[in-house]
């Protein structure tokens, strides 16, 4: 049961369809898994839709007037629904397919709630929108702490690349204060948002339009904005409709210094 600070509320059923579909991408790892083609080289497996079916079912039961946007499944209930649930339900599929294990599983409530898992590790971070905590096996829930210490920014590489040539992620990698202050990691999933929540990332940036409204991105958001993150366009600008991209950093300073690489080439 999740504590009182969030009992058989929205945080309580984000937790669960999380924790569920989790279970199924934990159980279908390492099957041989036909990929189904969705264009422009993305494909989804047996093990995204399984898991999205599962996650579905403990929204339908908890909340069944709630509208919900699946990756796979995509809009159900009315588009313009007060209350809406977004689900991705294997963050990182191709990493999966290959045996790589590093994927998360995405619910959020639109502007409320939300849960990131992560399978293999056995942690789920969640909110109820104002605080944030990660769930271990055998372990109390414990508040999210953001830190800049480990000095590692996460850059997501996938295209597409609206922002170019004003914004290219592969310049951030290359500028001189970026090389001199922190160190590179890309690990293709939104599970690198939960972290910069958790600490264990100083920061995430990925190139984009409006993510805030993403099944991809919109629990990893949640998050870190519950978890005291500061979270901004790529131009330090609010995201949403008029938004580019994403920066997440841990703290001010982190912030700062990387707004100052985005904006100057040199």
């Amino acid at each position: 049961m999740i504590n009182s600070y969030a009992s058989s509320d929205d945080a309580a059923v984000a937790l669960a369809g999380a924790q569920a579909g989790a279970d199924v991408v934990r159980r279908m790892y390492g099957r041989r898994l036909n990929r189904i083609d969705k264009g422009a080289g993305d494909f989804a497996t047996a093990a995204d839709v399984e898991a999205e079916e599962t996650i579905l079912g403990v929204i339908r039961a908890a909340r069944p007037d709630d509208a919900v946007l699946g990756e796979e499944s995509g809009q159900q209930g009315a588009g313009d629904a007060v209350r809406k649930w977004l689900v991705d339900p294997l963050c990182g599929t191709l990493n999966y397919a290959v045996g790589n294990m590093l994927v998360a599983v995405n619910v959020a409530l639109l502007d409320g709630a939300a849960a990131v898992a992560d399978p293999f590790s056995g942690e789920v971070f969640f909110t109820d929108g104002e605080s944030a905590w990660v769930r271990r096996d055998g372990a109390d829930d414990a508040l999210l702490a953001p830190s800049s210490a480990t000095r590692l920014v996460d850059v997501n590489l996938d295209p597409p690349f609206p922002s170019a040539p004003g914004f290219r992620a592969v310049d951030l990698l290359a500028h001189p204060g970026f090389v001199e202050r922190f160190r590179p990691r890309v690990v293709s999933t939104t599970l690198a948002l939960a972290w910069v929540a958790a600490g264990k990332r100083a920061a995430y940036v990925t190139d984009g339009g409006d993510l805030s409204r993403s099944v991809h991105f919109a629990a990893g958001i949640a998050l870190c904005r519950a978890a005291g993150c500061i979270v901004t366009g790529i131009d330090g600008g609010p995201i949403g409709e008029a938004g580019r991209g994403l920066v997440v950093a841990a703290d001010e300073e982190t912030h700062r210094l990387l707004m100052s690489m985005t904006r100057s080439r040199g």
